[in-house]
Order: structure tokens, then sequence, then C-alpha cells
């Protein structure tokens, strides 16, 4: 679990990823000795709705929270099954709670009970978890510090986790106490209508309704307990109240090291005022699945709330900045983006742009034949010359000069029209085709209506239907041979190596080879050749058309690029470049040209680079990276060994052999 402090100055508008993880740090050393801040002396209190792992997991955050508070805890009452004699239910009680007996009254130990009525009452439920479900907070007497005997009664493996994982311990109370300012604005009678008067005007903080900040609570609670690399950050105003939220599951943070090279930040929700102010940065992985790489909730559309989340996230992957980010056409983002991740190519998103046509230009007098010249300069254009003489005529033929959206698009055309686009990698999420859409990747879990505690039980769900899809994929593409349909010994080459969804993409421009009826040679300059390749396409109205594509080609360095830009946009070679390759008796792709993050055993092979830069003497930061190695690793077997039961009895046994290994050399070094 990640160390989280959760200070409104946690990250601010000047700070960079290392200022950020500094300061973080600092804050650190200041929760260590009994993990409360010196300037704050609150406490998230027990809720009714908790769950825990276990009864010592829900034991130990009782005492935690006992101790930081002032108090002692000892078990009231205990439930045991009749033939198993497993636990089923207690009631934790402050120490204080009754009263001596009444033949205990005369003896000398002085009288320490008041009948204090602070207690939880918890029980094990139907999804094998332990459920608060009764909470009393009030005590009668004074709170403060006091000798944690409590401890004495705890289960001898939570004693031993309290005692030495003290910094679990910290960062756990920390997530407890996260949230209690806002749970005490929110549990104001009087905030609700206050905070829907003055959230649009001043989006200074989340506008939680009743009940929201208890699911958040629970959420986070969960994750901290059920998953051992959850990361999460928040940002409280100077009152306190919480204005932004970035969090990101233990899968999601191992996808990041494979395939955060090109992210696709999706603020649809946020920028069409969905119920939830949901964000979310989603890659693509080596199935072309989309993949979620974190989430966030903000306050609003505000450049303090957008540097905030990307710093956030920034501090989740150890500053990896991505090669090329799409967002929406947004100049706040625009700024945003230059600042925090001022190496990467900033792109809008073109099929959000397209699909605003209608909204934009619907009431326009010609408006299908605006909309198919758009279309044609959009798609159809291959050189700069061709987009700019099309829009000049969308202008002059329909008069639309002065059109607002018109003019500022074109203004911005460099970040989002393909053909000003050719030298940026998109790993296939350009959406540089007509018809191709980049969907948010919670497209059918929300809708404009969906209530945030509704969506974070379908957030899990939507996870694990996509991790069922990855891992479904990967079994496919390990064991089954794709049927080849040419004799092209470019098909047979990729077949062994690509992802079944990606290999029948590349499939269709080998088929789509046979229409290329032309390849001639059009220039020449030393080893740099410019062929001409003519293909048939099929245009509007099914009428078929010639189009020439230029593609560049240098034998000595085994470089082939084409005018399309195929191989950028979606990280395949198109079928002019295989023409070129095949006009010049090429019998294999080039290895520069078979991207590795397509390849079926990518996750197995590939390991992602240590951030830290760690030296050769740096243990600790070999450790870091070690971890990091080790979990990727684990997780997929973890995920494979779910499918049956005989895959979990396989990885399973793997386990226990990896581990009694591991112990044989620990053996020898003793």
């Amino acid at each position: 679990m990640e160390e989280v402090t959760v200070s409104s100055e946690q990250v601010t508008g000047d700070l960079d990823s290392e200022t950020l993880q500094e300061k973080n740090a600092e804050r650190t050393e200041l929760t260590v000795p009994n993990g409360i801040p010196e300037e704050r002396k609150e406490f998230v209190a027990p809720a009714v709705g908790m769950e825990f792992e276990s009864y010592d997991d829900a034991y130990n955050y009782y005492n935690c929270y006992a101790r930081e508070a002032g108090f002692c805890v000892r078990v009231k009452n205990s439930w045991f099954k009749r033939n198993s004699r497993e636990k089923y239910g207690a009631v934790l009680c402050c120490s204080s709670q009754g009263f001596k007996r009444i033949k205990d009254v005369n003896r000398l130990r002085k009288e320490t009970r008041t009948g204090c009525p602070a207690m939880v009452r918890m029980r094990l439920v139907d999804s094998k978890r332990w459920r608060v479900l009764e909470v009393s907070l009030e005590h009668n007497h004074l709170l403060g510090t006091k000798i944690y005997k409590s401890i004495k009664k705890m289960a001898t493996g939570t004693k031993k986790r309290l005692h030495s994982n003290s910094n679990a311990e910290v960062r756990t109370i920390k997530l407890y106490r996260a949230l209690v300012i806002d749970t005490g604005d929110n549990g104001n009678p009087n905030s609700s209508a206050r905070e829907a008067k003055s959230c649009s005007d001043h989006p200074d903080h989340l506008n939680l309704k009743k009940g929201d900040t208890q699911a958040i609570y629970n959420y986070l609670c969960r994750m901290q307990l059920m998953n051992p690399n959850f990361f999460y950050l928040m940002d409280l105003n100077d009152e306190g109240r919480v204005r932004n939220v970035f969090w990101v599951d233990a899968r999601s943070r191992a996808a990041v090291g494979y395939f955060s090279d090109v992210i696709f930040f999706d603020n649809t929700y946020l920028s069409n005022k969905y119920e939830i102010p949901l964000v979310a940065f989603a890659g693509m992985n080596h199935h072309g699945q989309l993949v979620l790489l974190g989430c966030g909730l903000l306050a609003g559309e505000t450049t303090e709330s957008y540097a905030w989340l990307f710093k956030a996230w920034l501090a989740s992957t150890s500053s990896r900045s991505p090669q090329t980010i799409i967002t929406d056409r947004c100049k706040i983002l625009q700024s945003v983006v230059a600042e925090v991740f001022p190496r990467s190519n900033h792109r809008y998103g073109l099929s959000h742009i397209m699909k605003k046509v209608p909204e934009k230009l619907g009431g326009l007098r010609n408006y299908d034949a605006i909309r198919k010249a758009l279309n044609k300069a959009v798609y159809e254009a291959l050189k700069p010359f061709d987009f700019e003489a099309s829009w000049g005529f969308i202008v002059q033929r329909f008069g639309v000069g002065d059109h607002e959206w018109l003019r500022s698009l074109y203004e911005d055309r460099v970040r989002w029209a393909p053909v000003y686009l050719k030298d940026t990698f998109f790993a296939g999420m350009a959406a540089a085709r007509p018809g191709e859409i980049l969907s948010a990747i919670f497209d059918r879990y929300v809708h404009k209506q969906t209530p945030l505690k509704e969506f974070l039980d379908k957030y899990e769900l939507a996870l694990q239907k996509k991790h069922k899809e990855e891992t479904l994929a990967d079994i496919e593409s390990r064991n089954s041979t794709p049927t080849l349909k040419t004799r092209c010994s470019f098909e047979l080459q990729l077949s062994k190596v690509y992802t079944r969804e990606i290999f029948k993409k590349f499939q269709l421009e080998v088929e789509e080879m046979y229409s290329c009826f032309s390849t001639t040679q059009l220039h020449i300059d030393g080893p740099i050749i410019i062929f001409l390749v003519k293909e048939r396409v099929l245009a509007e109205g099914n009428r078929r058309e010639i189009r020439d594509y230029e593609v560049l080609y240098n034998r000595a360095a085994a470089e082939v690029r084409c005018i399309c830009s195929c191989f950028n946009f979606y990280g395949y070679l198109c079928r002019h470049t295989l023409c070129v390759l095949n006009f010049n008796g090429v019998e294999e792709i080039p290895s520069k040209y078979i991207l590795s993050r397509w390849k079926k055993d990518y996750k197995r092979l590939y390991s992602p680079p240590d951030s830290h830069g760690s030296s050769n003497g740096d243990v600790t930061g070999h450790r870091v990276q070690w971890f990091n190695q080790l979990y990727k690793s684990a997780l997929q077997v973890v995920e494979e060994g779910v499918i049956s039961l005989d895959h979990y009895k396989v990885a399973l046994q793997s386990f226990e052999e990896s581990l009694n290994k591991v112990h044989d050399v620990q053996k020898k070094h003793d």
C-alpha cells in the first residue's frame, strides 16, 4: 500500500513531480511517531458498513484508532459457530465500559470503569468479510495518552504486523482520517443546498451528495486492505473539504509499466456535467483493448484541478511521462499538459471533434454538403496543402468564414488533423479513419445520472470484466494458430509473434496489397528511393477511385515510410509499404517495424525501465525495482490461475515451489 498524505498543500500548481515527492516525504516524517500531524488532531471514527478481510484486521484497526484517540480496547462479547468454533461475531468496546462486579468493589485496585458506551459491533457476512453493523462513538470520560494494554490481547500474527510494520499502520490510519473533515461538512443538514448553489460558481470542492463521502470512504478502506499496491491521493481545500481525488489500483499500476507510451485522458463525464465528475487515464494494451491507468474525481475544469491530477498521476508512475497524450480540445488542458508533460506530444482526440460536428454545424443551411466536404478534408488529405485547399473550398463554397467553431478548429489544426500528425506515435488510438471512435473506458457503465455510489459498485465489476477479457485474449493468442489467407511471407512472419487481434488488423493490410495494382519509382536520391503506389479504393456511393501514395524506401537503413503514416497511427506497416518491400525482394519485415508492445509474450519478456535511476550501490532503489517486477510477474500468474480449478492448482503449486526455492537461497546465505 502506498503512503499518502491528504493535505491541500500536497500538490500545488507550481510544484514539479520531484518537489511533490520531497514534500510527501517531509509529511511522512511528521506522521511516523503517532500517525497524527502536529497541526491536526482529528480522527475519522469507525462507521457502519466498513468491511475488513478478517477479524484480526478489524481488531487491529480499532486498536490503532483507539490508541490515537486515547483509550484502550477490550473484547466485550464474541460469538462462535457451534461445530467449527469459527468466530462469526464480536463486540469491541472501550476498556472503561461497564462497572466492577459487586464482589470486586472492595479490592484495592483503583476503579477505572465508568460505564462508557463506546463500542463497535461486527459480524462475518456472506462476502466472507467482517462488516461493522453498529457503532457508538461517545465516551463518558476524558480521553488522553494511555498505556496501550489492548495490544497484549491481539492474536500473534496481528501483534507481529502491528509492531513490525509501523509504516503500514500509519498508512491505514491516514486513510481513515482522510475524509473526516469532508464527512463533517456533508453531515451538516444545511450544507447540501449551500454546495449546490456555490459549486458551479466556485468549484473549490467536490459537490458530494448524501452518502457519497461514505461511499468513497468505504471504497478506499476496502482497497487499502485488499490491494497491496493500491495508490491514492486526496486534495483538500483551505477549509479542509475534499476538492480532488486520484486513485489507481495494482493492476492499473502494472499496466502503466507496459502501456503508458500513449495515454488517452478522458474527461467526458466532467465536461458534459455528468452526476459524477469522473476523469480517467487509459492506454491501449497488446490486444488493442483500452486499459485503465488511473481514475479521478475533480471539483471542476480548472487549471488547478487538472494540474493537481496530472502531477498525482506522475507521482503514482514514478514520473513516467507518456510519449503522446490525447485529450479533449480544451485551452486549459493545453496549458496544463505543456506544464506537467513538457516532453510529451499533446494531441486532440479526432473522434471527439468529429462527434461534435452535428451539434456545432447541424443548424447550417447546407449541413449535409458541409459534413461530406469536411470528412473529405479530414480523412483523405495526404499533404497539408491538400487539407488547406479543401478547407478553403468549404469556407468559400458555403460562406462559413465567420463560423466561430470552424475558425477556432482551423487554428488548432496541427493538434488534431491527421495530415499534420504523421510524426506522432498513437499506438492505435489515432482514430484517423472514418467511423473510428475513441470510446470512454466506462462507456457502458456510466450514464448522465449515475450516482457516485452506484459507479463505485460498477467500477470494480467493469475492471474485473476487462481483466478477464485480457486474460482470455492472452490464452487464445498463445494457444491458437491464426488461419493464413495469402501466401505472403509477411503474413506468416507476424502470425507467429503478434497477438490474435493485432495480427487480424495487419492481415487485412496484407490482403489489401492486391488492391494496389502499380508500384513505380518516382525519384532516386542516393540510397533513398521514392515509390508511387496506386490503389483502388472504395469511395462514396460504392464507386471505385484510384489514389496515389508515396512511399520512401532506404534499403541501406532498412527504412520504409508511407505518406499515409499507418505505422505511427496504428503500429503496423500498411499495404503500400508492404508492396514496396515486396517489389524490392524483401521477404521479412525489418525488426524495427515489429513492435514489442503487440507481441503475444510482451508482458512476460518486457521489463519496464527503472524509472528511479538507481545506481549499483543503491540497494534500496534496486529493491523497489525488484518488488515492482516481481509483483507484475506474480499478478500474471494470479490472473490466469483463477480461470479454472486446474489453472488454480498449477498456479498454487508453482507459488509453493518458488517460495521453497527462495527459502533455500536464504539457508545458503545463513
